[in-house]
């Protein structure tokens, strides 16, 4: 049999684009020709369906709050129009919360704290996947807090939410914002498990202090607390301080202390 010339031969990479563009929009983009349906169903179905079941698990209270329905849309919106910047699908919910934030027009029934929630999920998932050990060279693990310099882990990522987005359930859903922002630290100890601990206004100060690039020893940073509450007890203050700094080191949250220069 004779070959068909250059000319003759079918674009391939033309053939990929449309065939990968009918995978992710079936319904706006035709299938490449001669491709029976039933076999592009199998494709249709295979990409999609992996891609919603690892959306799924990686926001498993958006996923189960989300009518069927109302998440299928938004999978579908998603996988339609979304271009990734990765091919990892370990940096997929990344991308998921890119797309709520900046391309997703919001819809009708839609949470108010839909994208805080997915944020606060994914930041389970990324402390839990994050690369780095922890590090403790030149760190005293029992110094003393309020001599020292504590030392934040860098697997402690603190965030302010809007919504208790650590208490939603199915059965319960804000509606209005409350009054008092929800102030999380998410964090993952030596043993690699995550989790989650719930600040005060005052606890949540005293992470910032402990974020600063100035560096300071637990009893100034309390000291400097109780001047801004303007405290008629700073010793109060202190004590209880270094209650939040001792239960923060039980969880690795603050890895010990180093020495003041």
């Amino acid at each position: 049999m004779a070959s068909l010339s250059g000319a003759e031969q079918p674009d391939f990479k033309e053939i990929q684009y449309r065939f990968s563009r009918h995978i992710r929009d079936p319904e706006g983009c035709p299938a490449p020709a001669d491709i029976e349906d039933r076999r592009m169903q199998i494709y249709r179905d295979l990409f999609y369906n992996n891609v919603e079941d690892f959306l799924a698990t990686a926001f498993p209270v958006l996923r189960e709050i989300t009518p069927d329905q109302q998440w299928h849309a938004m999978m579908r919106d998603y996988y339609k129009t979304h271009l990734a910047r990765t091919p990892l699908f370990p940096k997929m919910p990344q991308e998921f919360l890119q797309y709520l934030d900046q391309e997703r027009e919001e819809q009708v029934g839609d949470f108010p704290f839909m994208k805080e929630l997915a944020h606060y999920e994914w930041l389970e998932l990324a402390v839990s996947i994050d690369s780095r050990d922890i590090d403790m060279q030149g760190i005293d693990p029992e110094g003393d807090l309020l001599a020292g310099i504590p030392v934040l882990s860098p697997l402690a990522w603190p965030f302010a939410y809007q919504y208790p987005v650590h208490k939603i359930a199915p059965d319960n859903l804000p509606r209005e914002v409350p009054e008092q922002a929800s102030y999380l630290v998410v964090y993952r100890d030596r043993n690699d498990d995550v989790g989650f601990l719930e600040l005060n206004p005052v606890s949540a100060r005293l992470m910032e202090y402990l974020q600063s690039e100035k560096p300071c020893s637990g009893l100034q940073i309390l000291q400097g607390i109780a001047v801004e509450l303007q405290h008629p007890e700073p010793q109060l203050v202190i004590d209880s301080g270094l209650e939040i700094l001792q239960s923060m080191r039980a969880k690795d949250i603050i890895l010990g202390t180093v020495e003041p220069d």
